[in-house]
């Protein structure tokens, strides 16, 4: 007699359907309501894409969306080298892997309101370090006043904060390579760079790709540290994205046109997150082969 299948494992994940369920299926939902309706006189009309075409023809969402691609993929092509770079020079074995870990650590830890703080203070030219020191040597730095000083100072900002992220998932797919490979190539002769490139960098292939994803979405993110730095100026050198969109949502209340951007906002985020990821994954079979 056939024996039926024991469904009731499916008991332990249905907690973390329910929770999934509120709090992001039921959320979006409420989301792409908003996006297809207009609110009259507490009443709500049906308008289809209406909100849609006008964001993608808002000429603030499209300088919105030009600074947040460049901020973007700048943090990652400056994030990325510089975390593997890092995961190399640090120690393997002794009470100086602890030290250096915990160290280097230390920025991820600091809550985003207070990094933008931190920042806010250390490189204002006249109590804040930085400043001082930039503008002693004869150049004349503002990040209040200046937009490519705003925007190179929140630049800065991002690769501090985040570069750790990055370092501390390429040594841990570092450590986890066997030392079977490294005898391997000593006894084959190997200089360093052949290791890193036919060793080192294939196998941590699946930490950089999380790092990658990672970083593209919380940088294609970034809202407090920027809006305490700089508050999105001068002018709208430093708003971003999520910027206009919380001013849309909640300075102006116009919950349609923002339930439309919010919905752009996750769509592009969503597509660029595949890209990056089956880019990746061709890479690596093509390098596999």
């Amino acid at each position: 007699m056939e024996k039926w299948p024991d469904h009731k494992a499916w008991l332990l994940v249905a907690p973390v359907a329910l929770v999934v369920c509120f709090s992001a299926i039921i959320p979006l939902m409420t989301v792409v309501n908003y996006s297809l309706q207009d609110a009259l006189g507490g009443s709500y009309f049906f308008v289809g894409t209406e909100w849609f075409e006008k964001m993608l023809s808002d000429p603030d969402l499209h300088g919105a969306l030009q600074r947040q691609f460049v901020f973007s993929f700048t943090a990652l092509l400056i994030e990325m080298p510089l975390g593997v770079a890092i995961a190399l020079a640090l120690p393997t074995r002794g009470w100086q892997v602890s030290l250096c870990l915990v160290l280097l650590a230390l920025p991820l830890l600091i809550p985003w309101n207070v990094v933008g703080t931190i920042w806010q203070i250390f490189g204002r030219g006249d109590i804040g370090l930085a400043g001082w020191a930039i503008n002693g040597l004869g150049i004349d730095y503002n990040y209040t006043a200046d937009p490519t000083d705003a925007w190179l100072t929140v630049m800065v900002m991002e690769v501090w904060h985040w570069t750790p992220l990055v370092a501390l998932l390429a040594y841990a797919g570092l450590r986890a390579i066997p030392d079977a490979y490294y005898q391997a190539a000593r006894i084959d002769g190997a200089s360093a760079w052949a290791v890193f490139r036919y060793i080192q960098l294939p196998k941590m292939r699946g930490v950089l790709t999380i790092a990658l994803l990672l970083r593209f979405m919380d940088s294609f993110k970034i809202y407090t540290e920027a809006f305490v730095l700089t508050g999105g100026g001068p002018g709208s050198s430093t708003t971003f994205l999520s910027q206009s969109l919380t001013r849309m949502a909640v300075g102006q209340f116009d919950l349609g046109p923002a339930a439309a951007f919010s919905i752009i906002y996750f769509l592009i985020i969503l597509v660029f997150c595949w890209l990056f990821y089956t880019a990746l994954e061709n890479m690596g079979k093509g390098a596999s082969k």
